[in-house]
């Protein structure tokens, strides 16, 4: 699907915001409905499919995290959060419980629209380039980068498996630890850093422009899938 007929929902209860909002998406050429409350966004949600969401973190009847774990049962829609809350645990809380950016109040619409059409990418165009740069195969415990085995352990290939699982996802270390919680090794969060240290170099030693798992600040890591 061309992004620009994508469909967005806007859920935010602030009747001046949502309009806002609307206002900038369509002026792009995006198709963009609004809900005003967590019930009625995860009705329209589940009736519509929308291609992205923009998520306000605080609703009546449904708050945002609350909405955001229910959309996540069911549905891979990008989600973008809007929130007023600027500490950084916060920040973490919503990228943990599924959303995939954020955005805090006030905000320039236009960075919305731009944020918007960055999850669209992600979500739409590079699902047809993922066969020929990577494979995964649980069974054999491993995962090929453009066509040839990476010699992974048994953490990095866990760790790597969920990084490209979400392209574009920030996943913290609390995340990736959790991922590998059935290795039954003993592993600190700080020791994730090592192994995204020595994965990075195993990539880049079979392609010397796979410079691919970006460190977020004060969050985690993130794959983005290189040109």
């Amino acid at each position: 699907m061309n992004s620009n007929h994508s469909r967005v929902l806007v859920v935010e209860d602030d009747p001046k915001i949502a309009a806002l909002l609307l206002s900038y998406l369509r002026d792009e050429g995006l198709e963009a409905t609004s809900a005003h409350d967590g019930h009625e966004a995860l009705r329209l949600i589940q009736q519509q499919a929308p291609d992205a969401v923009i998520l306000d973190w605080m609703l009546p009847g449904m708050d945002g995290i609350t909405l955001c774990k229910s959309v996540g049962g069911f549905s891979d829609v990008p989600i973008l959060m809007l929130t007023a809350r600027v500490d950084e645990l916060d920040r973490l809380l919503g990228l943990n419980t599924g959303a995939d950016d954020y955005v805090c109040k006030p905000f320039a619409p236009r960075e919305v629209v731009a944020r918007v059409r960055a999850l669209l990418r992600r979500s739409q165009g590079l699902l047809k380039a993922t066969p020929a740069l990577w494979q995964v195969d649980d069974a054999a415990f491993r995962i090929s980068w453009r066509g040839e085995w990476l010699s992974l352990t048994r953490i990095e290939f866990l760790m790597f498996r969920l990084l490209l699982s979400r392209p574009g996802r920030v996943y913290s270390r609390d995340q990736l630890l959790a991922s590998v919680h059935d290795s039954q090794r003993d592993i600190s969060d700080r020791a994730i850093d090592t192994h995204i240290k020595n994965l990075r170099k195993k990539i880049q030693a079979l392609d010397a422009d796979g410079d691919c798992i970006a460190s977020v600040y004060g969050l985690g890591y993130r794959f983005d899938v290189p040109a």
